[in-house]
């Protein structure tokens, strides 16, 4: 974790090395797989893994290195000044002196979709972006909330981990399409034996492929749920408002059901990121999409929020 004001969270530093040697005992089994195969089909497959190695590093150092020029970029978001947006840029640089952080570069995307997200390696390579209909719907004290709540993704540097965690699924479904479209899987050079017994050990493959797909989805989507109540954790302490927070989860999720689904599709590639998930509540309620969403339900972050403002004596009014 970052050397910053915000509470570490020993939970979350747990959950974050036990998902990185889970996913790494997989995909070291799933590479020895592959090799085994090629082995025993006395192919010349090292060409393959190295080919995936490097397509899958170099997504990953694009997507660790650019994160924030990427996310702009997707959510057609510009940066502005402390000329252009006094009140943002003064709220970010109070959360940063009651953080002790590094400022990030502020950026607003013209949506009307209430939304922000922060992304970067680390603090002094960060990019913190909200949306106008953020800016239009929450008052000063909400919008620090959620401005903190998205600070502290990059004082825990859980942003890498994901990007780190991501790669092994990645560079898992890279070694299967190569060896799949390669000459090990069908080329017509081989003789009739190599031919027949193609098929089924192409389908081990694919089969075992789809398992080791299947447990990083399931780890990753796990660890992102917990590192969002982990956030709004860390926002309310930090800012000693957790009421303000949870009053902006509440108008930001209820305004998504007033935003129109080709929108909220079109946002949800920026999922992981976001603030809250671009998607209409009222109509995914019942859906099994929930139990693999990027973010915790409403409820279980609203319940956590009142449990931290009864531990700091706070009374909700009404």
């Amino acid at each position: 974790m970052a050397r910053t004001r915000y509470a570490p969270d020993r939970g979350l530093t747990v959950r974050m090395t036990a998902t990185m040697f889970l996913l790494g005992l997989v995909f070291v089994a799933f590479v020895a797989l592959i090799i085994g195969i090629m082995m025993a089909m006395r192919a010349s497959g090292e060409a393959i893994v190295v080919i995936a190695l490097l397509f899958g590093g170099g997504m990953a150092f694009a997507s660790l290195f650019y994160s924030d020029k990427i996310a702009l970029a997707t959510a057609g978001a510009q940066v502005v000044t402390p000329q252009q947006a006094p009140e943002l840029h003064g709220i970010v640089d109070r959360l940063c002196a009651m953080a002790d952080m590094d400022k990030p570069v502020v950026a607003i995307a013209p949506t009307r979709m209430p939304n922000a997200f922060a992304t970067g390696r680390n603090s002094k390579h960060s990019v913190l972006c909200v949306t106008d209909g953020l800016l239009r719907r929450l008052d000063g004290k909400e919008l620090e909330g959620v401005l903190a709540h998205e600070m502290s993704h990059v004082a825990h540097k859980d942003v890498q981990v994901m990007t780190y965690a991501s790669l092994l699924a990645i560079v898992a479904g890279l070694l299967v399409r190569f060896a799949f479209y390669s000459e090990l899987f069908g080329g017509g050079r081989r003789g009739g034996n190599n031919n027949q017994n193609a098929l089924p050990i192409m389908l081990i493959v694919m089969l075992v492929s789809i398992v080791v797909y299947a447990i990083s989805f399931l780890l990753i989507r796990l660890l992102s749920r917990y590192r969002e109540l982990a956030a709004d954790r860390s926002a309310a302490v930090l800012t000693g408002q957790p009421s303000a927070l949870k009053s902006a989860l509440v108008k930001v999720s209820g305004a998504m059901s007033q935003i129109p689904d080709q929108d909220l599709r079109a946002a949800e590639p920026m999922n992981a990121f976001f603030f809250a998930p671009a998607l209409n509540l009222r109509k995914k309620q019942a859906s099994l999409s929930t139990m693999f969403s990027t973010h915790p339900s409403l409820e279980k972050r609203i319940e956590q929020l009142d449990k931290i403002q009864r531990q700091l004596g706070q009374v909700d009014p009404g």
